[in-house]
């Protein structure tokens, strides 16, 4: 089997498209699949080749840009089209090709790999583009996606429908799909339409690297305070709710002495208006090294995960890796991730005509419980850790996608 991953240079690529392609090579270490990593709109002003503990990365470097170039949807088809072309060119051994997509744009490009070589092609489903932009909301999509429905604004609406239209191309030219929780496996059924043969569920994992930390020298080595801690981290937008967090931080602030770390890049200036009175209290770190994200997991009580959309979180895979009590949003795929009341204690997520919200008062609620019930945080927090263990190991996400491959030519 001859296996070709692609990637992109991407903001994406930094986050959990970048998270799952390095864990899924790993997972492919030393078994009898050649593994191929394409990299493509990559920085090198060259074709680039090297391998590396047994796996191949092939880079290919972005389109020259000039003042007179032709439209950006032109100039990707003439650039996918010329990627086919290469790998014509590149891949030698032709039996029993499969090449795994990782982003969603990519219906063009499937087609015309399909034209080109006698292959299976996978596309793993990191994220829905109007789920982005619609913060998960179904019943605006489904709105939205009406025949002469005109309460949306026109470029919005427009911009939804063409960026779901590509996402349905694509899922239904390629072989089979990764589907990384049940319940965007239903929106593929129910709004896409998507043949159900063609989808499997397969939950991230990642590598177990839960050390024991000593949580006093931790903090002093972070200059934390020796206060109770909760933590969020991811990107900075609003999909992860980040908004409600620190407004129920606030409230809970209020009542009892305690700190919060933020660690995470984005767009600053929209929630350090939110810390206004409360600056102190808060600690943004920015980007960090998972080194350091893993000592924050250490040192944190309790750590906040209020997205509005999800689907197989790893900041959620790596808290309950750590043991770390979690209150979080009830938003599809994180309420399926953790069991409420078990594993997390959960805040439901309101969706309106136009908008997606989440109770801070309840938020607070739950992240004021925890902080005075030091037994039930252990509680939540040794089977937040049973889960990780049960569900998202690196030896489950292994048996899973070795599985999945191998039935692909069966």
């Amino acid at each position: 089997m001859n296996l070709y991953i692609f990637n992109e240079l991407s903001k994406a690529s930094v986050y959990g498209v970048g998270t799952y392609l390095r864990e899924l090579i790993e997972v492919l270490r030393c078994t009898h699949i050649n593994v191929f990593v394409v990299k493509l709109m990559s920085n090198n002003p060259q074709i680039q080749k090297e391998e590396i503990d047994g796996i191949r990365y092939w880079n290919f470097p972005s389109p020259i840009q000039e003042k007179h170039s032709i439209d950006t949807k032109r100039q990707n088809e003439l650039y996918c089209h010329n990627i086919v072309c290469l790998l014509q060119l590149h891949i030698e051994n032709k039996n029993n090709l499969i090449f795994h997509l990782n982003y969603n744009q990519y219906g063009e490009f499937a087609k015309e790999l399909k034209q080109v070589f006698d292959c299976r092609i996978i596309a793993t489903i990191h994220s829905l583009a109007w789920s982005l932009r619609l913060f998960g909301n179904v019943a605006l999509l489904k709105k939205i996606l009406t025949p002469d429905e005109l309460d949306q604004k026109e470029e919005l609406k427009n911009t939804i429908i063409q960026s779901f239209r590509k996402e349905k191309d694509l899922y239904e030219t390629v072989d089979r799909i990764i589907s990384l929780s049940e319940h965007t496996k239903h929106i593929l059924l129910d709004d896409y339409q998507i043949n159900p043969k063609k989808i499997k569920v397969i939950y991230n994992g990642i590598s177990d690297r839960n050390f024991f930390a000593d949580k006093h020298e931790l903090r002093q080595k972070y200059h934390i305070p020796d206060v109770p801690v909760f933590l969020f981290a991811g990107r900075l937008d609003e999909g992860k709710g980040l908004t409600f967090a620190i407004q129920a931080f606030r409230k809970v602030h209020n009542r009892n002495n305690c700190h919060f770390i933020i660690a995470g890049n984005g767009v600053f200036d929209l929630f350090m208006k939110e810390c206004e009175g409360i600056w102190m209290y808060v600690t943004w770190t920015g980007m960090i090294n998972k080194e350091c994200l893993y000592d924050l997991y250490s040192i944190a009580d309790i750590g906040i995960l209020p997205s509005l959309s999800e689907q197989c979180n790893y900041v959620a895979i790596e808290m309950m890796m750590h043991g770390l009590p979690i209150v979080t949003s009830a938003a599809p795929g994180l309420a399926e991730m953790t069991e409420d009341g078990i594993s997390s204690l959960q805040v439901p997520v309101t969706e309106y005509p136009d908008k997606v919200e989440i109770d801070t008062d309840l938020l607070a609620e739950k992240m004021l419980y925890l902080l005075q019930n030091p037994d039930e945080r252990q509680r939540l927090g040794s089977n937040a850790r049973k889960r990780y263990e049960e569900v998202y190991t690196m030896d489950v996400f292994r048996k899973n996608m070795i599985a999945f491959y191998q039935s692909i030519y069966e």
